[in-house]
């Protein structure tokens, strides 16, 4: 397919070189675009806490308030957990409390609402 004189040389600013078909330039194009993508970060964690009342550890997260709750490692059905006590750690490690959820979500528990030593 001819190319008029405007679109064969908009690219190369001559007229001399052979137009490039866009479907040979795709694939190394988005190759070169993936390469360059840097691989995502794991999610982070908070420092880890050892309760001085019950022994148990814990991990600290900072709040969307901006304030810190000890969070219980591993997840729990939210059915078992009361509504105000329902916690979620963001990929960034920020602590959201959950207000309404499926029963057959999960959710974190902080480690202060099940302290057996308080």
């Amino acid at each position: 397919m001819p190319l008029c004189a405007a679109c064969t040389t908009a690219a190369t600013g001559t007229p001399d070189r052979d137009p490039v078909r866009l479907g040979d330039i795709l694939p190394v194009t988005a190759a070169t675009l993936r390469a360059s993508i840097p691989a995502p970060r794991p999610p982070r964690t908070g420092s880890l806490m050892t309760c001085r009342l019950c022994g148990a550890e814990a991990r600290w997260h900072r709040t969307v308030h901006g304030r810190w709750v000890a969070i219980e490692p591993g997840e729990r059905p939210t059915a078992g957990v009361p509504r105000g006590e329902r916690w979620y750690v963001a990929g960034d490690g920020t602590a959201v409390q959950l207000r309404g959820a499926a029963p057959s979500d999960t959710c974190r528990v902080s480690h202060f609402s099940v302290c057996a030593g308080r």
